[in-house]
């Protein structure tokens, strides 16, 4: 049986100790106005911030990237594509969205988006603290940078444009639950589960307002996956790391209970200036995981790297196997799914970025 105590922390400390020692084939049903795409958060959106940043949760070498261009590790925590790649290219925007830090980086890409997000973060600062990441609100900060260079370049009104006609999306808040409060001791012995949801959703309440004080339009919050069905923590909670290894169902209720408190939060937040959506990301990677091959996926309990139960960031490295067919896994390492997954769940989401461009017009 699942123990909230007893079963996580060790996957902190795994971590730990280690580290001490087909998007062009759709067609758009309108013109599209966005100017830019911006993003942050965690790994299921860095897309290579990590790689400026002196920590271990890295992804900028093999195998991540095995599917991408030229097989290029660029730092994002998959074997290809990321969900923001597939909107960017769908809104016509730019095939891929790029790490903010990257120093190579022309004003062309950066007028176009850049992704603040830091593999390891969440909406709790401590979270960003165990990983040695960046906080969520040092990637606010970054914007209001950023937002200091395109003045410089283009003038303060076109910039002021730019960002108002912008789409945002933000995905974060799984480290806070599986690498912070689960895997450590210190926010359980300050908060119960409910009191550290309503914790984190004020952060996020915060985190929204800042980006609205920097003039963001249109605001898209991602919620939180299930976790439980994560193969690293079906490792380490379901009592089952070899075999059958079923989800552990008491740890995605956490998530749905927080997603359903969430969504509540964001229609408290919504005005029609500033609109604010919730990308439903639990149920079509659930579906995917529940049903794996009615999607054309072999595997879903385990990653496609190494032996799939607990390699992640950098214990999914050059010295790993690699399954043969990545796009037959739901996921690439234990945590972070495969290029195949995020095309899923991107078209899952693709309904609700058609309405919302045509219902506000940007």
């Amino acid at each position: 049986m699942w123990s909230l105590s007893s079963s996580l922390p060790f996957v902190l400390r795994f971590l730990l100790f280690f580290s001490i020692s087909e998007s062009k084939n759709l067609k758009r049903p309108f013109n599209n106005s966005i100017s830019a795409i911006f993003v942050f958060g965690d790994s299921t959106v860095d897309s290579g911030n990590n790689n400026y940043v002196i920590t271990p949760f890295k992804g900028n070498f093999p195998p991540y990237g095995w599917d991408f261009v030229d097989r290029t590790p660029t730092g994002r925590f998959s074997d290809g594509r990321l969900v923001t790649d597939f909107m960017a290219s769908y809104v016509g925007i730019k095939e891929y969205v790029p790490p903010y830090l990257d120093p190579n980086l022309s004003l062309d890409e950066l007028m176009t988006g850049v992704s603040f997000a830091s593999a390891g973060t969440g909406f709790d600062p401590f979270t960003a603290r165990l990983s040695g990441v960046i906080p969520m609100q040092k990637q606010l900060k970054y914007f209001k940078e950023y937002k200091a260079k395109i003045k410089a370049a283009i003038g303060e009104e076109k910039a002021k444009a730019l960002i108002s006609k912008a789409a945002i999306l933000i995905s974060a808040g799984t480290n806070d639950f599986v690498i912070n409060y689960l895997g450590t001791p210190f926010r359980r012995s300050k908060y119960n589960i409910t009191s550290y949801e309503q914790f984190l959703l004020q952060h996020v309440q915060h985190f929204i307002q800042g980006l609205r004080a920097e003039g963001a339009g249109l605001i898209a919050m991602v919620g939180l996956p299930p976790i439980g069905c994560l193969p690293i923590v079906i490792t380490f909670t379901s009592g089952h790391s070899y075999g059958r290894r079923p989800c552990t169902d008491g740890l995605s209720s956490v998530a749905l209970d927080y997603n359903r408190k969430l969504q509540h939060v964001l229609a408290d937040l919504h005005n029609s200036s500033s609109p604010i959506i919730y990308a439903d990301i639990y149920r079509p990677l659930n579906d995917m995981i529940r049903k794996p091959s009615q999607f054309g996926f072999d595997t879903a309990n385990r990653g496609c790297c190494g032996s799939g139960l607990v390699e992640t960031t950098f214990l999914c490295n050059p010295a790993s196997s690699v399954c043969d067919n990545p796009s037959k896994y739901v996921f690439f390492d234990s945590v972070h799914p495969t290029q195949a997954t995020y095309n899923y769940i991107f078209k899952a989401l693709r309904p609700s970025i058609d309405r919302v461009i045509k219902n506000y017009n940007l």
